[in-house]
């Protein structure tokens, strides 16, 4: 029988091995949010740091709610392969920068994030695990953990609760307060955390919030590398690259990227070793990413999907679709100021180049989950801008079109689907009771509150765009009106 993943000299296989002794370094840093993207992410750039400078940096993982993965890597040591994959193959790592692993117990969670050794809080929860009203920046009242937590404060289960009562605690014991570094897809997402917490501790203890303001650190990001589900195959793959067998592999691209605004107070690991970027202003690398890669992705997750396009990859292989990607990633450049050291347009092209890897299983369906999250960064606020600016808006406009014949739920062949988003329940009451009526459908779907910008609900002219987009979409379907949009943009270039 294969043996279990356990220890570094259990690997057999091709996959490499991390240069330092684990058990030589002690913990530094607590992630909140153990998924694909932290194992693939800033665990593996937390592994190169331990490799090249090593230092007590290693990595409390915490699931809040799932148990799945923690019980996947406890019984390997936290141990676990990491597959990257491209177009001339496959290669494996063992990532051994995790210690411990904690599932859905937030006292241990609590314990943990005030044990004094600990100097950095990352999270990746999702914009809608924060509990924070974005449109207010406070936290969401309506959020039941919230809530229960605000009354509760001594005893909390969600993010910004965890957060504060740590904090309260670290105050209290006279240990200095760790630095809280957010790696959600959020634009200044180390502002967006730090107006949460601040609101989260006014709302039970002022006093602190006062001390958090002056003493906690806050730093923004930007993070980037795609990270599909693992699959069968993933596991048969780091069997044959390790010779163990391992129940927490994981696949993801060779590209890698983070940029961090360089503010820690009590230090950080050297994640420049893995190629972290620390600079004074994340902001325009965000927005980048953001208008760029997360705006294509979502035009072309909820088009590609309607089309019948499983994958990404799938969708680079439909020359119309392929040129509408294109045309969506010149748009996104041209809403942005310039930025020292980047090319846009070679930027671009390797996310076209990311997209077409051939190894990589990115699902359309995957991507399309909780648009009314995604589309304000990634689509309107960029359209909102080219409409100010006068600049041409056909590619903000089909990818809004694509999100509205998407929120139907039922795809081309009559089969009804699950859109996976948090306004689902809303979404549905407000295009339910419409006919297949592109006017009636955007009317609805333009009135949810909170979510269109004014500036583009009440424009006659993005409103004409979108839904003369949409009517094509209902009249001919949505793999007719993917060609019939390429023959509006005679400019694309191929």
């Amino acid at each position: 029988m294969i043996p279990r993943l356990t220890r570094l000299s259990d690997v057999t296989g091709l996959a490499s091995i991390p240069s330092y002794d684990p058990a030589a370094h002690g913990l530094g840093i607590v992630h909140l949010g153990l998924g694909a993207f932290h194992r693939a992410h800033q665990a593996v750039m937390t592994d190169d740091a331990l490799s090249r400078d090593g230092g007590d940096w290693r990595i409390v993982s915490v699931s809040l709610r799932s148990r799945d993965v923690a019980q996947a890597l406890a019984p390997q040591n936290c141990l676990y392969t990491v597959i990257e994959r491209d177009a001339g193959g496959m290669k494996g790592r063992i990532i051994a920068s995790i210690s411990t692993v904690i599932a859905a117990d937030p006292d241990k969670t609590l314990k943990a994030l005030c044990n004094p050794a600990v100097r950095i809080v990352t999270l990746t929860v999702t914009e809608k695990g924060y509990g924070i009203d974005r449109a207010t920046g406070a936290p969401d009242s309506t959020n039941p953990v919230v809530s229960a937590d605000i009354a509760a404060p001594d005893a909390p289960s969600g993010v910004l609760g965890l957060l504060v009562a740590a904090l309260r605690r670290r105050r209290r014991d006279d240990i200095a307060p760790f630095a809280i570094l957010c790696c959600d897809n959020l634009p200044s997402n180390g502002q967006f955390l730090r107006g949460g917490v601040l609101g989260f501790a006014r709302a039970v203890d002022p006093d602190l919030a006062g001390w958090i303001e002056r003493e906690v650190a806050f730093p923004s990001s930007m993070v980037d590398r795609i990270t599909p589900a693992s699959t069968d195959a993933t596991l048969r793959d780091a069997e044959t690259l390790t010779g163990c067998r391992d129940c927490a592999a994981i696949e993801t691209e060779t590209f890698l990227q983070w940029v961090i605004e360089d503010y820690f107070p009590h230090g950080r690991p050297a994640w420049e070793a893995g190629g972290a970027l620390f600079v004074d202003d994340v902001e325009p690398y965000e927005q980048m990413k953001l208008r760029m890669l997360n705006g294509a992705h979502s035009m072309l997750a909820y088009a590609g999907f309607l089309s019948g396009h499983t994958f990404v990859r799938d969708v680079m292989t439909d020359r119309a679709l392929a040129a509408l990607v294109l045309r969506h990633l010149e748009a996104a450049a041209d809403s942005l100021s310039p930025l020292s050291g980047v090319d846009f347009a070679h930027y671009a092209r390797d996310l076209q180049d990311r997209f077409r890897n051939p190894t990589m299983a990115h699902r359309t369906r995957q991507i399309a989950m909780d648009g009314t999250v995604k589309m304000p960064q990634r689509i309107w606020s960029p359209a909102a801008e080219a409409l100010e600016a006068g600049r041409d808006i056909g590619a903000f406009a089909f990818a809004t079109a694509a999100w509205m014949r998407y929120c139907l739920g039922i795809d081309e062949s009559g089969e009804t689907f699950a859109l996976c988003d948090p306004r689902e329940d809303e979404i549905g009451a407000a295009v339910g009771p419409q006919p297949r009526d592109a006017v009636g459908i955007s009317d609805a779907l333009h009135g949810l509150p909170g979510l269109v910008p004014e500036t583009l609900r009440d424009h006659s002219g993005w409103r004409q765009a979108v839904d003369d987009r949409l009517a094509t979409m209902l009249e001919i379907g949505v793999t007719a009106a993917i060609a019939h949009e390429r023959g509006r943009v005679v400019w694309v270039k191929n």
